[in-house]
């Protein structure tokens, strides 16, 4: 068997990237939804304390931080798609292209949703 990139440095393609992209991307959103939760449970202080969470929260740098949110759900959210056809048998022999055409496409929303947010950036 003759060596090949692959066999002499396994796990440094394109394929251990998108593996570890999920991975780390599916960590990221569980630690988001465990801020949000905290977030939420201000409202339990009154309204008052609500308000005032949210005040702090439509600054800069969270509406950034918030786009960086959108870009983990769509890495996550377009890899797992991808992961579940190969699940059923599709593209197995292709994962690669399907891999670059997917993050590709993702960046479409990613677009659309950072021109929307770009106003709210710079008040």
């Amino acid at each position: 068997m003759p060596l090949t990139k692959h066999t002499v440095y396994p796990g440094r393609g394109l394929g251990m990237w998108a593996f570890w992209l999920h991975r780390l991307t599916g960590l990221a959103i569980a630690v988001y939804l465990l801020m949000h939760i905290l977030v939420i449970s201000t409202v339990v202080g009154g309204a008052g304390n609500f308000n005032e969470a949210m005040k702090f929260l439509k600054a800069p740098i969270f509406i950034l931080l918030e786009m960086g949110l959108l870009a983990i759900i769509l890495i996550h959210g377009f890899n797992g798609a991808r992961i579940v056809l190969f699940d059923l048998g599709y593209g197995v022999k292709k994962q690669k292209p399907i891999f670059i055409a997917l993050m590709a496409l993702a960046i479409i929303p990613f677009v659309i949703a950072f021109a929307v947010a770009l106003p709210h950036i710079f008040v």
